[in-house]
Order: C-alpha cells, then sequence, then structure tokens
C-alpha cells in the first residue's frame, strides 16, 4: 500500500513538474491527441545562462493546443513553438490562463521580437488581441510573463536548442 501512495505522489509530482493541462470550468478545452517532444533552449548574454525546459509544439494539432487551459507553468519551463517555414503569423491566447511573455526567434536562432501577451478578460470568447513581431520568425518561445526581463534576455541574446528526452 505504501508504494502505491509513493507512486501516486510521484506522478503528481512529475505532472507539477511539467505544466498539467488542467481543464476550466466553462472553457472549451480541448483533449491532446499527441505527445509533446521536450528540449531545453539556452539563452547566453551578459555572462549569464539561462535555461528553459520546452514541450516542442511542431504540428498543427500541438501548435494550435499549446499551453491551453493551463493553471500554472513551472518558472524555467515553456513552450517552444516549431515552424516548418519562416512565417508572420500572429498569437492570441485563446483559453490561455497564464499571462505569458513570448520570443520570436528567427531562422539562426536570432530575438527578433520580445512581447508580453496578457490574459483575454474571458479566455474563451476573447476579445483576443493578436502578438506577432515585425519580422518574420521561426521558432517562437512562451514562458511565464515577466521571465525575459528578469533575467536580463533582449535582442542581443545567442539562443541555442538542445532536444531531450522526457
Amino acid at each position: 500500500m505504501h508504494r502505491l501512495v509513493a507512486a501516486a505522489w510521484v506522478l503528481v509530482w512529475v505532472l507539477a513538474s511539467i505544466g498539467p493541462v488542467a481543464p476550466v470550468a466553462g472553457a472549451q478545452c480541448p483533449v491532446a491527441t499527441f505527445s509533446y517532444k521536450h528540449g531545453v533552449v539556452t539563452f547566453a548574454e551578459h555572462g549569464e545562462t539561462t535555461r528553459v525546459r520546452v514541450e516542442v509544439a511542431d504540428t498543427d494539432a500541438s501548435q494550435e493546443f499549446g499551453l491551453m487551459c493551463r493553471t500554472s507553468l513551472a518558472p524555467d519551463a515553456g513552450m517552444l513553438f516549431w515552424f516548418a517555414d519562416t512565417t508572420q503569423d500572429s498569437f492570441w491566447m485563446k483559453n490561455t490562463l497564464i499571462p505569458l511573455s513570448i520570443a520570436f526567434l528567427d531562422d539562426s536562432w536570432r530575438v527578433v521580437g520580445l512581447m508580453d501577451m496578457a490574459v483575454a478578460p474571458d479566455p474563451q470568447n476573447g476579445p483576443f488581441p493578436l502578438y506577432a513581431p515585425k519580422a518574420p520568425y521561426r521558432y517562437a518561445l512562451e514562458v511565464n510573463q515577466g521571465f525575459f526581463a528578469q533575467h536580463s534576455i533582449d535582442a542581443a541574446a545567442q539562443v541555442t536548442f538542445t532536444a531531450t528526452t522526457p
């Protein structure tokens, strides 16, 4: 019996550390039918290195789902949107309950835009402001709002990505 309780606590800890998907009363939250890939995005700047554990959204389904309906995100976690080609498409915060900051990165992993994204007054129905940089981008990293400012990350950061296993 103690092993079962211990196993349950381990499962709760693992799910909490990756930022669980949690339904919200009244929100229409899709059920994920896919698994995210994982990795680490590293920012090097001003003699400091900052790492973000990421789930990688690299399919239409995972990109549409994103961070919907989550009620929290670990301080060092984020969602990396990996597009097949450069784009200038906008992001929005439908069913997103966490205020976020987003870094837009070009083909060479250079920062081409940083901005904060607020939770919509009505996360299910909007209105939803659109967020996009002025320059084309290939990758977008969503993290807790204020993360980039807290770590003094700006357009001069050198950014790398390393794939990991969950």
